[in-house]
């Protein structure tokens, strides 16, 4: 998105289509699930749980990292990765405002 764009919007719209842009990817699920199961995790760990190289898998932390939803802290030459619980609730908030606010009625359906 445009930097000329984005003013046109709302925070919270900005700030969900973060949430969404960072959740559009299998991987970053896959990585979010190990996670949550986890606790923490090892960079080298993710990485042996996913068909994903090194540096795909980096990638894909970066994403998550920008969103905030997770966040890292450097230990010698690892990096521990894990859920930022606070980032995680405020992104559950505004997507679960989101879904709540469609009012899905199937007889006004385009069909």
């Amino acid at each position: 998105m445009g930097t000329t764009k984005t003013a046109e919007y709302s925070i919270k719209e900005l700030s969900i289509a973060k949430y969404a842009k960072a959740l559009s990817h299998p991987a970053r699920i896959a990585i979010l699930n190990l996670l949550l199961k986890k606790q923490t995790c090892i960079c080298g760990d993710i990485v042996d749980d996913l068909p994903l190289s090194q540096s795909t898998v980096s990638q894909h932390l970066k994403e998550l990292k920008d969103a905030g939803l997770i966040r890292g802290n450097i230990d010698g030459a690892s990096v521990c990765y894990c859920i930022d619980e606070k980032e995680w609730i405020k992104a559950q908030t505004q997507m679960n405002v989101l879904f709540e606010k469609m009012e899905v009625k199937i007889s006004k359906c385009c069909s």
